[in-house]
């Protein structure tokens, strides 16, 4: 049966933390609903298409390294998949915060243990959230992009752990809920980047259902259950150990392969179904989840500081020229959605900038016949001798992003404008979008169901994705962006940062900074047999309470 669990629920709130961080917002989830009785034992294989890279937790957003975070660690809050609301975890409650969100206050459970043994207990917490909010240059690593304006971390009793800020965190609640805060033993807190590496994977020690028991590296992980788990948020269905006894991370590349080996039975579940895969997945015994990201939409970053962007008329035109809904209807299917901004509708602060997403290619024409690029005998717009030539690069995560540059290709090309694709494996890629020389335009998403996502991908001092501030000369291209991204994240009242959210997408749609193309899903395909998977807020695999019925 054909399994399209990607619901849009009702509105609710994300969190309400002494009236100041209530708000209303819709979320999305996905979750198997299950047939008939638990079952515990066996050993599931999971095929993920790329392998990871870090178990560092506050670098380990790339979906491969937070499928297996996820599952060996827990963190302080739990946020709801279905509602987005942030609920009790490792601590016992939601946390006491003050009136300008400069002081948070956590109570912790008793008796949590890390499988090596060592309590999890206040000072350990504070040990984490001290390095996760400053990092440690010296051994390479980095601050979490989830926690902004950190001072330290405070013992006030065995149980009691309280957080001082320079300026108003309110999105610190969430953020100690995601993967990027995933809690760690004090003995692999003192590891240096190299320890969370690739062929490490064994001695980064998590309290959660799942402990890593072997690696091969870029080849498999495998993770075996917990026997005396028992602190799992207190809302989720199953409490206690994993029914599962272990699990297989594989790494499958191609998609073929993902898909024909769990049609074949050979495998349990794979990740990044592409779309014309996805009907395989309606036979009988099979089934397929398509889960929400509740983030920033997958899309096109114009690196507007290059000559060839700089002109807000080119970039303008290069929006108008290309056909959003074609892209979808040509490569996709009923689970990606055409992004109508920035953020997906499920995400906080979403406002809708579809306005300023129109295909109109004669008034693309226009706009570049105005700014003064003239097609030559190749069909090539150019300026002062210079050709209007811009590279994308191939994202390797995001679904089908080749074939995505490819049409786009087609469709710019019949206004004159060469588009061009950076191809490489993932340590290319990640080298060519910090140089705007290489790569003018970056195919990017970022999945977190906070405010603050926005000021993730865009703002100079995270990701920059838009590279607005120039690294060899300390300068930004669009201070005023830059600013209302901070607000984002220091306004300490939801109002506020909604309006600073709204804001930040407006001036990304009228400035025409990006090109969103669709709300992007993480699609699973699996055998029928596997009961209770789920996933996270943001799309990562939740193995806890999944089972096998055979």
């Amino acid at each position: 049966m054909l399994v399209r669990r990607r619901t849009t629920l009702a509105a609710a709130a994300a969190a309400a933390l002494g009236g100041m961080l209530a708000g209303c917002s819709s979320g999305s989830a996905g979750e198997q609903e299950p047939v008939g009785e638990p079952k515990t034992g066996g050993k599931l294989t999971y095929l993920e298409p790329q392998t990871w890279t870090t178990l560092y937790p506050p670098a380990a957003g790339f979906y491969p390294n937070g499928g297996i975070v996820n599952n060996i660690t827990d963190r302080l809050l739990w946020q709801n998949p279905q509602t987005l609301e942030l609920e009790p975890w490792i601590a016992v409650a939601l946390p006491e915060v003050n009136a300008d969100a400069t002081q948070y206050t956590f109570t912790l459970r008793e008796g949590v243990t890390y499988s090596d043994g060592s309590p999890l207990d206040a000072a350990n917490v504070v040990a984490n959230l001290d390095l996760f909010g400053k990092g440690d240059p010296a051994r390479a690593l980095t601050v979490s992009e989830a926690i902004n304006n950190y001072d330290r971390g405070e013992v006030v009793d065995e149980r009691t752990v309280r957080f001082h800020f320079t300026a108003p965190a309110p999105g610190f609640a969430q953020a100690v809920s995601t993967i990027n805060s995933g809690l760690l033993a004090t003995s692999t807190l003192a590891q240096d980047s190299e320890g969370f590496g690739p062929g490490s994977a064994a001695t980064v020690i998590g309290s959660g259902p799942f402990v890593v028991d072997s690696e091969e590296v870029g080849t498999r992980i495998s993770l075996v259950a917990r026997e005396d788990y028992a602190w799992a948020p207190p809302s989720r269905p199953h409490q206690g150990r994993a029914y599962l006894d272990g699990i297989d991370v594989v790494v499958a590349g191609e998609d073929s392969v993902r898909v024909g080996t769990v049609v074949a039975g050979q495998a349990d579940l794979a990740r990044q179904i592409e779309a014309p895969d996805e009907a395989q997945f309606s036979a009988d015994g099979l089934a397929l989840l398509a889960a929400a990201t509740n983030g920033v939409n997958n899309g096109f970053s114009f690196r507007f500081r290059t000559p060839q962007l700089q002109d807000l008329a080119v970039r303008q035109a290069i929006v108008a020229g290309i056909d959003r809904q074609a892209v979808i209807d040509t490569l996709f299917s009923d689970s990606y959605v055409l992004a109508t901004g920035v953020l997906a509708k499920s995400a906080l602060g979403y406002v809708d900038t579809s306005e300023e997403y129109r295909h109109d290619p004669a008034a693309a024409a226009r706009l570049l016949d105005g700014a003064g690029w003239t097609v030559g005998a190749d069909g090539v717009r150019a300026k002062d001798g210079v050709p209007l030539a811009i590279t994308f690069n191939e994202a390797l995560p995001q679904p089908r992003s080749k074939e995505v540059v490819t049409l786009v290709q087609e469709q710019l090309a019949d206004l004159g404008i060469r588009v061009d694709l950076f191809p490489g494996d993932q340590a290319a890629q990640t080298a060519a979008s910090l140089d705007p020389e290489t790569v003018q335009v970056y195919h990017s998403m970022v999945g977190r169901a906070d405010y603050d996502v926005l000021k993730s991908q865009f703002f100079s001092r995270n990701r920059n994705t838009l590279l607005n501030l120039d690294t060899t000369d300390g300068s930004l291209g669009d201070p005023e962006l830059d600013a209302l991204l901070n607000d984002i994240a220091s306004e300490p009242t939801t109002d506020a940062r909604q309006a600073a959210s709204e804001a930040a997408q407006r001036r990304l749609a009228e400035q025409a900074y990006v090109v969103p193309l669709f709300e992007e899903p993480q699609v699973f395909g699996f055998r029928s047999d596997v009961q209770g998977f789920a996933t996270e807020s943001v799309g990562r695999p939740l193995f806890h309470a999944t089972w096998l019925n055979r």
